[in-house]
């Protein structure tokens, strides 16, 4: 049996004080804390979303907020407007009230701005022509920017065909004529041709091409000035032009800026004085002439693909074109030219390989396909109509068939559908004295 001593026996009774002190202590503090907490948040407030009687004008007390309510509205200054969200501001707000049925609300869907994005070379690339009847085409500078919208011609089935049809490249704005922004040149003595050196180098410093027209008395034609023409004297008057628009997009404001500032500069060193038009008036011309671009700026394709499903042979197609008075080209694609080596429209490929010289002999597709160019082209309804005779000629001999992108058998309804969409084309640029096929229809579209 243990024995305990007086010392532990007062150790633990110490021990035994001293929790219980602690414990008690504990007891306190919490008590304190709960009754400082319910006099804290004890008060009760009336809640404000139950009170369905409270007048709209009824003041509050300072700093209480005020909740969101249904009811009555015609006390409040501020309401907001559906109409505005719709983009009708002209609309009147209708305002419901609290308990009254809500009819749906129709969006409205604007229709669809057809856009595309060709090349900015010269001619159609063989990506150019593949792409029109494929996949959208990227493009660069876009304004705003969404993918091709595709207008076709429907052929002899249901489903709308997507290879014949209309490709329009993606731009923006409305349309206007002027084209280029012209920096006119007045002097007090004649401007020699050499002091134009410098600036005839900086015709591609400006993302779009540069011109510069020259008078050499003031009773004379305007002549453009080439490093060709140069030592024949000098010019009373010049125009420094830049053009506002091609393929890639409008010119920016960021280059018209520096394009005057060159001519600026460039008359400050002659001592004579230059008319600047304005540069926020001609940036918005830009604008407006590339959506009228973009809804003008259409290629068409017209596909053959062979009866039975085989392929055809390179070497069969380019005999065929070559005796129809085609030319192959060192892009890959062929090109039936006028008699003023202007070209009317292009051959390619059904497939993304381009026809070269030096593998089309072993080339091997399942389709050819014919594009023509809309504003590249004068009088396009009659090229349409020869270049629909050749494919035909070309669908006998390879014996295929016209078709859209969807292998649908072109008729003729679907073919005189697409020939009046040219022509609705072709007068909405003649409207804007911008004939196609003319000399500023083949710079714009260039």
């Amino acid at each position: 049996m243990v024995n305990i001593s007086e010392l532990q026996i007062s150790l633990i009774a110490v021990g035994i004080v001293v929790v219980m002190g602690v414990i008690f202590f504990n007891w306190l503090q919490q008590r304190r804390y709960r009754r400082q907490a319910e006099e804290a948040f004890g008060q009760k407030h009336e809640d404000v979303l139950l009170r369905a009687d409270m007048p709209a004008d009824m003041p509050t007390e300072e700093g209480e907020r005020i909740e969101p309510r249904l009811g009555s509205v015609q006390s409040q200054e501020f309401q907001p407007d559906l109409a505005t969200e719709l983009d009708e501001p002209d609309k009147p707000t209708e305002v419901v009230q609290a308990g009254e049925p809500i009819e749906p609300i129709q969006e409205r869907i604007p229709d669809p701005t057809p856009s595309s994005t060709p090349d900015s070379t010269p001619g159609p690339t063989p990506e150019l022509a593949q792409a029109s009847f494929s996949e959208s085409i990227a493009r660069p500078n876009s304004q705003p920017v969404s993918q091709p919208q595709p207008v076709s011609a429907p052929g002899s089935g249901e489903s709308p065909p997507s290879t014949v049809k209309v490709q329009v490249p993606l731009r923006s704005a409305r349309a206007g004529n002027r084209v280029d922004y012209v920096v006119a040149i007045h002097g007090e003595t004649v401007i020699a041709d050499s002091s134009l050196a410098v600036m005839l180098q900086r015709k591609f410093d400006f993302s779009k091409p540069v011109r510069w027209l020259g008078q050499r008395a003031p009773d004379v034609a305007w002549e453009e000035i080439t490093s060709q023409s140069q030592g024949r004297g000098g010019y009373v008057n010049l125009k420094a032009c830049l053009q506002l628009v091609d393929r890639a997009g409008p010119v920016s404001e960021v280059n018209l800026s520096e394009f005057r500032d060159m001519a600026q500069n460039f008359s400050m060193s002659l001592n004579a004085v230059a008319d600047c038009p304005d540069l926020h008036e001609a940036y918005a011309q830009a604008l407006a002439l590339d959506e009228f671009c973009a809804e003008v700026d259409v290629m068409i394709g017209i596909n053959i693909i062979s009866r039975d499903g085989g392929a055809l042979t390179g070497a069969k197609i380019r005999v065929l074109a070559e005796s129809s008075g085609f030319r192959l080209g060192a892009d890959g694609m062929f090109s039936y030219r006028n008699d003023n080596n202007a070209v009317l429209f292009y051959l390619s490929n059904f497939e993304p390989a381009p026809f070269l010289p030096d593998t089309i002999r072993t080339l091997t597709t399942h389709g050819i396909t014919f594009l023509l160019d809309v504003p590249k082209v004068a009088k396009g309804e009659m090229v349409f109509d020869q270049m629909v005779r050749l494919a035909g000629n070309f669908a006998d001999t390879l014996g295929g068939i016209m078709v859209d992108d969807n292998r649908v058998p072109l008729n003729d309804n679907g073919i005189q559908k697409i020939k009046q969409q040219l022509i609705a084309i072709e007068s909405r640029m003649s409207s804007r004295h911008i004939p196609a096929g003319g000399e500023i229809a083949l710079r714009l579209f260039a």
